[in-house]
């Protein structure tokens, strides 16, 4: 499959400026050439030009489309093959045409991923570069972005290949040690596995650090907004997405399903859920919302509980209070612009002052106050570093944790004396766990699951 030209949609489909069909494979300007006219053959021309000119029915010579074509050579393309790219106009039928075209001179049409899996096999980039593509792609924060373009850029694998590079080494003088036995001193053998593997155990421990920081970066908080009806949850969701997502009105009970939106708050993404206020009802259809909205409360990282502070607190809000008192949870003061009938103390006897913000949505105030809060609790009051490797990904997670529990058998291996040719299977299992992260040592059934996660034409 990979001596296959294959062709897809880049772009979003829809209607907009601009369209882009990519065409990638040893015969792409071959295709591209049976139906593209223009003073400039694409068979001669330099590489990374761009070509103005017709797309045509080969067959009637009748012109179909205006385009601009940009080719570019192999191996200087992404994927390391010929690569053309038609520019056309973005409308539904104008780039249906033209794919149709190049799908009846026997282009192939690209599989979801197909242009980075190839990328990837021809060696361009390896495979946390290639995860990093969807999450460049999926990035809901300047934050994410940032942290995605450096895995891109190959941040993270430099440093796995450098951790591999120290194992190698010390395999390498295991197996000295294993065919030359009568020149090893244990002591020295013994003292030297002890130190490459406490280093590169130290250097995994640094990335696991950041592992809970990038998972929120790169997933996003599952946050429930929740509260009694009419506090003013649903003003809060449409105020933090700064649109009409949600029903407002005075009338209790209006929200009755969760409603899901992706927010940023100070670089911080959040995937907000409005749920529909919590309490007894005789509304079949709200009970279904309220039943809802408490599995919501079980299942988020954040709770966001909502309090009218100028209300009195209610039996059913204290007894909230209660249930997420070991949560994390932040309390928030609605309405702060209207006379104060809430027992800020009664709240107090349940949370922290920090985790208590008070906000008034009418007058904008109390936003802020927030983010630092949400910060506080998940970033330690800040982001970390911009230069820092974050380890976003659950898969290279478990893959760090597993190659330092291998690290650590060998350690306690070594400890007890056990023979050398022993402690390096543990070692050489750590050097493949840590090969499977950047796609070293990975089957190819876990290739094609990560590949089939991309959008069609990436």
């Amino acid at each position: 499959m990979l001596n296959d030209t294959i062709a897809a949609i880049s772009t979003p489909l829809g209607e907009g400026g601009i369209a882009v069909i990519r065409v990638s494979g040893e015969d792409s300007v071959t295709y591209v050439e049976r139906i593209f006219r223009s003073k400039t053959k694409l068979s001669v021309a330099d590489t990374h030009t761009v070509h103005y000119g017709f797309i045509i029915e080969p067959a009637s010579a009748e012109k179909v489309e205006e385009v601009l074509v940009t080719l570019m050579k192999a191996p200087r393309s992404f994927t390391m093959e010929d690569v053309v790219e038609i520019s056309c106009h973005g409308g539904i039928v104008s780039v249906k045409k033209v794919l149709d075209l190049l799908l009846v001179q026997g282009v192939r049409l690209a599989e979801p991923g197909e242009f980075t899996k190839r990328a990837f096999l021809n060696g361009r980039i390896d495979l946390t570069q290639a995860e990093a593509v969807i999450d460049l792609i999926r990035a809901k924060s300047d934050r994410a972005f940032k942290v995605a373009l450096k895995q891109v850029e190959g941040n993270l694998s430099k440093q796995i290949k450098h951790l591999r590079y120290i194992l190698v080494e010390l395999m390498a003088h295991v197996e000295v040690n294993i065919d030359y036995p009568e020149h090893d001193v244990e002591e020295m053998t013994n003292a030297f596995i002890k130190t490459k593997c406490d280093t590169v155990m130290l250097d995994i421990d640094r990335l696991l650090v950041t592992a809970e920081q990038g998972k929120i970066l790169r997933e996003g908080i599952e946050t429930a907004i929740v509260g009694k009806p009419n506090v003013g949850k649903s003003s809060l969701l449409n105020e933090l997405a700064q649109e009409n997502r949600a029903i407002v009105t005075d009338i209790p009970g209006t929200t009755r399903d969760v409603i899901e939106e992706f927010v940023n708050i100070g670089g911080i993404p959040l995937k907000l859920l409005d749920t529909a206020g919590i309490r007894e009802t005789s509304d079949i259809v709200e009970q279904i919302g309220v039943e809802r909205s408490k599995t919501a409360l079980a299942e988020a990282d954040l709770i966001l509980l909502v309090l009218n502070s100028n209300d009195e607190l209610q039996l059913d809000e204290i007894a909230l209070m209660k249930q997420l008192a070991d949560k994390q949870t932040i309390v928030i003061l609605n309405k702060i612009d209207l006379d104060r009938k809430l027992d800020v103390e009664q709240v107090l006897s349940y949370f922290p002052q920090e985790r208590i913000v008070e906000l008034s949505l009418i007058e904008n105030k109390g936003i802020e106050d927030l983010e630092k809060a949400i910060a506080a609790i998940f970033f330690e009051g800040k982001l970390e570093s911009s230069d820092l490797t974050y380890v976003s990904n659950v898969r290279h997670i478990s893959l760090l944790k597993q190659a330092k529990r291998s690290l650590q058998d060998a350690l306690d291996a070594n400890e007890q004396y056990v023979p050398i040719d022993m402690i390096q299977i543990d070692i050489r299992a750590a050097w493949e766990q840590l090969g499977e992260i950047i796609g070293d040592s990975v089957g190819e059934s876990l290739i094609d699951q990560i590949f089939t996660q991309f959008c069609l034409g990436k």
